[in-house]
């Protein structure tokens, strides 16, 4: 069975947006001037040597519109390479590929990921999707790239309505820029006292 990990790089305060989407979202840059060597390198070894993608349908949109033209390097080539598995109702008008739709049940459609051979699988963006893979108990593992910043607005990892949900932290580490990497496993149904 193959493991399903989710990466996003967050703000302190929970945003993980990047663009404007098609909004008025003021912040597509506020991760760059973090950005080091180091952290590069640990990324890449978090994502792995070979992985497969599973993307929201806007996600894939915004990576499509960028990957596929972007010079070639370790991170390029990784996840141009990698097959895209995104939840769409438009497979057909998927073009970065390899792709595959996830069919009409998103849940049913990444268990049937997970249970095939191949490499692990990445979700990074598509907080929607996040918030169902949790509720069904789909995900593995998650990784929190966390930046020393506030944003106020836009989109959050965890959606209004994401279930409780308990998390067990694997590792952490601090890179000098302040990007602090923590690894969590999740631990089944929230526990309280």
């Amino acid at each position: 069975m193959r493991k399903l990990k989710i990466i996003e790089h967050i703000s302190l305060d929970g945003v993980i947006q990047h663009s404007a989407d098609g909004g008025d979202f003021a912040y597509s840059d506020w991760t760059v001037p973090y950005r080091t060597p180091a952290g590069r390198d640990a990324i890449l070894a978090e994502y792995g040597e070979s992985f497969d993608l599973l993307l929201g349908r806007r996600t894939y949109d915004i990576w499509s519109s960028y990957w596929p033209k972007a010079p070639s390097g370790p991170m390029a080539d990784r996840l141009n390479a990698a097959t895209k598995y995104v939840a769409t109702h438009r497979p057909e008008s998927l073009a970065w590929g390899p792709f595959e739709g996830l069919g009409p049940d998103i849940v049913e459609g990444t268990g049937r990921i997970k249970s095939q051979d191949g490499p692990d699988v990445v979700l990074s963006g598509s907080s929607t999707l996040t918030s169902t893979l949790l509720e069904h108990g789909l995900a593995d593992e998650a990784l929190l790239v966390v930046y020393p910043v506030l944003l106020g607005t836009g989109k959050r990892l965890f959606a209004e309505g994401t279930p409780p949900r308990s998390f067990e932290l694997v590792s952490t580490k601090a890179f000098p820029s302040g990007i602090i990497f923590s690894t969590y496993h999740f631990a089944g149904p929230l526990k309280a006292g």
